[in-house]
């Protein structure tokens, strides 16, 4: 399973909660391509008692359908707004400090609306919060994990902003999120098996965007998948693998192969060189070269299991748990 967790992050976490106390709204900075795996749930635990403003990044990547969607979804939710913004577009971000002041509610007049700025690495956040300064406050790159520290920042319309390192969780469950994020670029490069990241994404795009991929590598068929009948069979002491592959219904592989046979990856004696296919869907689809494109839909989110009724012969919470006749 894919999962990260430097060190530094872990501090992180620890000091998200000694700061929260004071702390007005919680802005979280989601990737507009992926706004559920996008999300630490870490955070969200962390935060459950606050108003918080979902600023969906990269909006100028991502298919506006989509993204209208997942607005419509996260201002259905108790005490949430969404906005989708291009971080490096200074306009789009003007109704951050109201939208602020409305989740804060009353707040005292002689002090700014405290904020704090949250979202998991590469995401925009230090490039939002330079463009709500107008100025470079925060360090910004292409590269996860830039911020290391919490940065003081107050910008206009009475808000204080407080920056957050970007913090991943220590066990991402959902292999199908660890894909995207690892794909979007989320997850450092060395930290991940790129041709197997390639491969899913190849499979997911030719799902969602067969146009757009078939275009974009001139592709002359996009070739199904069926699942091996033991795909789901692990060793003993093995962890349960999704084929993330059937889920698509496409073959990843032959179309990573065909991408790689046409972009430099055709090697003497036919031998096809997938790093190379992986390198560069990897890099065309963080660029936007493949065209605007979002990898889940709020119907993608998993739905948590009912919680298993006991079975008849063990007793009930309410009955005092030890399973004693009652006196």
């Amino acid at each position: 399973m894919l999962g990260w967790f430097p060190g530094h992050m872990n501090k992180a976490r620890r000091q998200i909660l000694e700061a929260l106390p004071e702390i007005d709204v919680v802005i979280e900075v989601l990737d507009a391509r992926l706004p559920y795996s996008s999300a630490n749930p870490m955070l969200a635990e962390l935060t459950r008692h606050k108003p918080v403003l979902k600023i969906l990044s990269r909006a100028d990547l991502a298919d506006p359908e989509r993204t209208r969607e997942w607005t419509a979804f996260f201002d259905a939710q108790d005490d949430t707004r969404a906005l989708a913004v291009t971080t490096t577009q200074a306009r789009e971000l003007k109704r951050i400090p109201k939208l602020c002041h409305e989740l804060a509610g009353q707040v005292r007049a002689d002090r700014d609306v405290r904020v704090m700025v949250m979202g998991i690495p590469n995401v925009g956040k230090s490039t939002l919060i330079n463009g709500l300064a107008g100025r470079t406050i925060a360090k910004t790159g292409n590269e996860p994990a830039v911020t290391k520290r919490q940065q003081k920042v107050r910008i206009g319309g009475r808000v204080a902003l407080i920056d957050t390192p970007g913090v991943l969780w220590p066990k991402i469950e959902d292999q199908a999120s660890a894909h995207r994020l690892a794909a979007s670029g989320a997850i450092r490069d060395t930290a991940i098996d790129y041709v197997d990241v390639a491969v899913v994404a190849a499979a997911e795009l030719a799902r969602r965007y067969p146009e757009a991929l078939s275009a974009r590598y001139k592709l002359k068929s996009l070739p199904a998948y069926t699942a091996h009948p033991d795909a789901d069979q692990v060793d003993a002491d093995g962890p349960v693998r999704v084929d993330l592959l059937a889920l698509s219904g496409y073959d990843g592989h032959a179309i990573l192969s065909e991408i790689a046979s046409k972009r430099g990856g055709l090697r003497a004696g036919g031998e096809i060189d997938l790093h190379r296919g992986a390198e560069v869907l990897l890099h065309e689809l963080r660029d936007g070269k493949l065209g605007r494109l979002t990898l889940e839909t709020p119907a993608d989110i998993p739905v948590a299991p009912e919680p298993e009724e006991p079975a008849p012969d063990e007793p009930r919470p309410e009955d005092g748990g030890d399973g004693a006749e009652p006196a």
